[in-house]
């Protein structure tokens, strides 16, 4: 079965009854603090050497003869298995179908709608739980939350700036609030300047470096950090909605200079600000991309978000090859 937002923190703190647990989504750092958790509440410790074993896609062959293992300490035994995909499915099956007393957790960033997914959402015994980033509201909700709770206040365009620069990692947003909230200290408050000082280090950031070079025509550049923003863990589909987001922003840039103003002053027009280090990027990219060529772009990205879920080859290659595809556009926009 499938759980909803208001069933899964129940469930996350007694998984008893459950057999096989499928974590999915783009939120990858959502993803393996959810598994974490799972994991010590079964076996009480998540790297308790006899209850617990690790494996990875490649290693998923050893999944049944894990789950069939009496620790030797007593207790169910915690098989857990990272960076699954819909190749799992037999392997799944077999577990589902056995009186195996072990606990399966399976996490598979990027998973979409396949066989996987149904066989767990169908099984007595499973439970699918999807971790996909916070946004809009829901994010500036989980920010003043986070600060709350550490005796901070937050200014309106402070949380503004903070919600457009953090989300798409759950445990990166709530690492870089701890920060935030640290520099701010018990009882004061975080205003933009502060936020930007504290979060503008990022390195989850390097995605967003990748995006502002691939629009501004900085072809090595994007694909530098391209690489390491994958290296970093963040998902495909991840980077594909991330870089929507970011040509959104350029159309409402570009919007307001085909309303008379310069790139300059539309720039500064946008809003949360940008951050410092951006400006520059940005200003250009505006001076790149007309309207229509952004909503074409959006499109293309779109469809390769879509092309991730259905078709058979590699989401990270799709997904680089849009990004890279905004950097040649924009690289020969400058060369005009």
């Amino acid at each position: 079965m499938k759980l909803d937002a208001r069933q899964i923190e129940g469930f996350l703190r007694d998984p008893a009854a459950a057999q096989v647990v499928l974590l999915l989504g783009d939120d990858v750092g959502l993803i393996r603090e959810r598994a974490k958790r799972l994991v010590v509440a079964v076996a009480g410790s998540a790297d308790d050497p006899f209850r617990v074993v690790d494996l990875d896609r490649d290693t998923i062959g050893a999944v049944a003869e894990e789950m069939t293992s009496i620790p030797m300490t007593g207790g169910r035994r915690v098989v857990r298995v990272r960076d699954v995909t819909d190749t799992a499915h037999s392997v799944v099956q077999r577990v589902l179908d056995s009186k195996a007393n072990g606990f399966l957790v399976l996490e598979a960033p990027g998973l979409a709608k396949g066989k996987l997914r149904t066989l767990v959402e169908r099984a007595p015994r499973g439970i699918a739980i999807a971790c996909y980033p916070l946004e809009g509201r829901a994010l500036e909700q989980e920010v003043r939350s986070v600060l709350t709770t550490a005796g901070v206040k937050v200014e309106a365009d402070a949380l503004g700036w903070l919600a457009a620069h953090l989300g798409a990692d759950q445990a990166v947003t709530r690492s870089e609030l701890e920060k935030v909230a640290l520099y701010a200290g018990a009882g004061g408050t975080v205003d933009l300047e502060m936020a930007q000082l504290c979060v503008g280090d990022l390195a989850g950031l390097s995605l967003d470096d990748a995006l502002f070079a691939a629009t501004s025509g900085d072809v090595a550049a994007a694909d530098r950090a391209l690489e390491l923003a994958m290296a970093e863990g963040v998902a495909a589909v991840g980077v594909l909605r991330a870089g929507l987001l970011h040509l959104q922003k350029l159309q409402r840039g570009r919007a307001a200079m085909d309303g008379g103003l310069s790139a300059a002053e539309a720039t500064s027009s946008v809003r949360p600000p940008l951050f410092f280090r951006r400006v520059g990027q940005f200003t250009q990219a505006l001076g790149l991309w007309s309207s229509e060529a952004l909503e074409q772009a959006c499109l293309r990205l779109w469809e390769a978000e879509r092309a991730c879920k259905r078709t058979g080859t590699p989401a990270e290659t799709i997904s680089r090859s849009a990004v890279m595809g905004l950097a040649q556009r924009s690289a020969v926009a400058r060369r005009r």
